[in-house]
């Protein structure tokens, strides 16, 4: 019932978003004009998916401005390849759904790029990101590791890494499942009592933990290998999307724009 209501709010949103021209549509639904190139002459308006919440890549900021490292490095690839986008905040789910149906250009929402994924349709970018995902849990709680999950219930978030994560090791260490829309109702459910631990990508874990004063805390050793994120296309009509983004990623990497997009949200290069 969830995934036929996100595809409905995915084809509803698009739809609405499409008349609005060159806008970004914050998570509330409000818009705000973007910096948006034009150099190569196309009055087409790409509309690219994206998460809801998914802080330090992509969130709503106290002014109610739609920001996060995956929106500003659009706008620069955007403003470096001379091409007109409209960001789409559905949620994951949503997301996805509005690519598949076409109602969307293409996706980015820290999305891992996995065999998986690939097999499955999804096209990628080069990488733009490499991140692992690790295991949290409240900041008293006395879990130490993977093997006192045994006979407890941990949260995940539907269909990301995370969740894959979890669901690689569940039944090496006998522990159930439950599963959440969005990062902050997951979180919650730890900081609630409903899950004793919750897997999340680090990167969104330690921005969440730091800037939302939030009492949980990462356990060490608790990090897999990791996959690189990547802007994600599901139909080869928008190969030239694609191609522009590879292209942008390329020059703002060599030209220093990429590293302060990082360090401005995550103190790293």
């Amino acid at each position: 019932m969830k995934r036929a209501l996100s595809l409905l709010l995915a084809a509803g949103m698009a739809f609405s978003l499409a008349a609005c021209g060159g806008n970004t549509t914050s998570a509330e639904g409000s818009t705000t004009e973007t910096d948006q190139g034009s150099a190569s002459g196309s009055d087409k308006v790409w509309v690219i998916a994206s998460d809801t919440v998914f802080k330090p890549f992509e969130y709503t900021d106290a002014e109610g401005n739609f920001v996060g490292i995956d929106v500003d490095l659009v706008k620069a690839i955007a403003e470096d390849q001379g091409f007109q986008y409209q960001i789409n905040p559905l949620g994951w789910d949503a997301a996805v759904a509005a690519c598949q149906s076409g109602q969307a250009d293409g996706m980015i929402a820290g999305a891992s790029i996995t065999n998986e994924r690939i097999e499955s349709g999804w096209m990628f970018s080069d990488g733009y990101y490499q991140t692992t995902q690790t295991m949290t849990v409240a900041a008293d709680s006395d879990i130490t590791g993977f093997a006192d999950l045994a006979g407890k219930t941990v949260a995940v978030k539907t269909g990301t890494q995370g969740a894959a994560y979890a669901e690689s090791l569940k039944d090496e260490y006998g522990f159930n499942l439950t599963y959440f829309e969005d990062s902050p109702t997951m979180y919650q459910a730890v900081l609630g009592g409903q899950t004793v631990a919750c897997f999340e990508d680090t990167p969104v874990m330690t921005a969440s933990i730091k800037d939302g004063d939030l009492a949980l805390k990462i356990l060490e050793d608790t990090a897999n290998e990791g996959q690189p994120y990547g802007f994600a296309i599901f139909n080869e009509e928008n190969q030239e999307l694609l191609d522009m983004f590879n292209a942008g990623l390329a020059n703002i990497k060599e030209n220093g724009t990429y590293d302060e997009i990082i360090n401005r949200y995550l103190g790293e290069s």
